[in-house]
């Protein structure tokens, strides 16, 4: 048979062939996960990258996908540096978490205005639950103490942050004591 004759079996392996194409997964093309935390001031959605932090995406989502975000606050806010959060319910009792997981920074994402990353203490490998959105560039956080792992970036209601960024705090200037006046409760927070 040449090849410019058209049998049924020819029909049928040119439709067979292209019902394969057009049905096949498109490996390493899939979305970016997104979260959205509703807030007392509005709806945060954040896109995260599994690609440069796996780990710290993986165990953000299991806190995600365990409700156990819900109900906590934003318990530190610092105009032109960031909001933190994750940590606290709204009557200031800190939740307890899961062991902490390896440090992710230096994977090539900064903390820059909009990023999302692990807030941790001293130790460098101590990041466990709680998380801060940069309200500024904070480039210098990216090496400070061996660095602060960025693993996703605000996607959508960048005003929210300006706006929780900017509350009233009952020790303005002081790092470790800027605790909103009034409490910023993080309501919800979901795959989207």
């Amino acid at each position: 048979m040449h090849s410019s004759q058209t049998g049924p079996w020819s029909r049928f392996l040119i439709y067979a062939a292209s019902t394969v194409l057009l049905a096949a997964p498109s490996f390493g093309q899939d979305s970016p996960p997104r979260v959205a935390l509703e807030t007392s001031h509005g709806t945060i959605v954040l896109e995260l990258n599994p690609e440069k932090a796996p780990i710290t995406v993986e165990n953000f989502l299991d806190y995600v996908d365990r409700g156990w975000y819900d109900g906590t606050i934003f318990h530190r806010t610092i105009e032109d540096f960031m909001i933190q959060g994750g940590g606290f319910t709204s009557d200031l009792q800190k939740k307890i978490t899961r062991p902490p997981i390896q440090n992710e920074a230096g994977n090539g994402l900064s903390n820059v205005r909009g990023s999302v990353a692990m807030a941790r203490t001293q130790e460098l490998h101590s990041a466990t639950a709680q998380f801060f959105i940069n309200h500024a560039d904070n480039e210098s956080l990216d090496s400070y103490g061996g660095g602060y792992a960025v693993f996703g970036k605000v996607v959508e209601g960048m005003e929210v942050v300006d706006a929780i960024a900017t509350v009233e705090v009952n020790r303005p200037g002081q790092l470790s004591e800027a605790q909103p006046v009034e409490t910023i409760v993080i309501k919800s927070v979901k795959r989207q």
